[in-house]
């Protein structure tokens, strides 16, 4: 069974929707649009307009129709593409909107280049990013209680590739977008209703896995039960929660 991301992100969508100001008649993009929930959305709100939404994963994209056509949605379309290359049409959309789905581009200059071609002028660039590990304990705390003794950091970063700001500031600017600003959001992430299913859900992610992956035999047996016991600490009674921070970029195509 696939992660639940929207079942994760329940506590962060709220700000994210509320920062989108979607109206009736926008053309709208959803970048790594994953099962297509954001997209959905975004297509009941602009119904005179229409929704793409994009993504890498050809399973998520198949899944992302197949809810759209249950909902009966006409004006929303799924495409398996990489935003980073695919030939949108010039200023083809209103709103370019992303939730965590932006930081995994090979070449962010030619990405956020190619998105902002696809702008209108002055259309809306409005995505949420991950801020620095350190500040995110699914992130920070519980890598480092998989790793217990090991000194050695997670290899992959690149979930947190647009968490400094002026970094990312200055990649927009000069890949054609101006007005940029940031929103400091601080809300937990939800791993399941219980520590087994928190086990479960978050032996599906790629961090967990990367780390797991360093052990084998009895050291593995002690690193799942660091995980365990690390769950537990953040089981409360709305489910298993770990602190997060993210950024609201909004800018605007120049």
């Amino acid at each position: 069974m696939a992660f639940d991301y929207d079942s994760e992100l329940r506590y962060l969508d709220p700000s994210f929707r509320a920062s989108l100001g979607i109206r009736s008649g926008d053309h709208v993009l959803d970048v790594g649009c994953g099962s297509g929930r954001t997209t959905r959305d975004a297509a009941r709100i602009a119904a005179e307009g229409r929704v793409v939404g994009v993504d890498v994963s050809q399973a998520r994209i198949e899944e992302a129709r197949e809810l759209a056509a249950a909902d009966g949605l006409r004006n929303v379309v799924f495409e398996v593409a990489d935003a980073q290359t695919h030939p949108f049409r010039d200023a083809e959309f209103d709103l370019v909107m992303s939730r965590f789905g932006t930081m995994f581009f090979t070449d962010p200059m030619a990405a956020f280049t190619n998105l902002a071609r696809s702008t209108t002028t002055g259309g809306r660039l409005v995505m949420t990013v991950w801020q620095e590990r350190a500040v995110n304990e699914w992130a920070g705390p519980l890598i480092d209680a998989i790793l217990g003794d090991s000194a050695e950091a997670p290899a992959d970063d690149s979930a947190f590739s647009l968490a400094d700001r002026e970094s990312t500031r200055s990649l927009l600017e000069s890949a054609g977008f101006g007005d940029v600003g940031f929103s400091d959001v601080s809300r937990p992430v939800w791993y399941g209703a219980d520590v087994d299913a928190a086990f479960d859900a978050v032996l599906q992610l790629r961090g967990p896995q990367e780390v797991l992956g360093r052990f084998t035999g009895a050291a593995l047996h002690r690193a799942m039960g660091r995980l365990r016991t690390q769950l537990a600490a953040h089981a409360t009674p709305e489910g298993v929660l770990f602190g997060s921070r993210a950024w609201i970029v909004v800018a605007r195509r120049r």
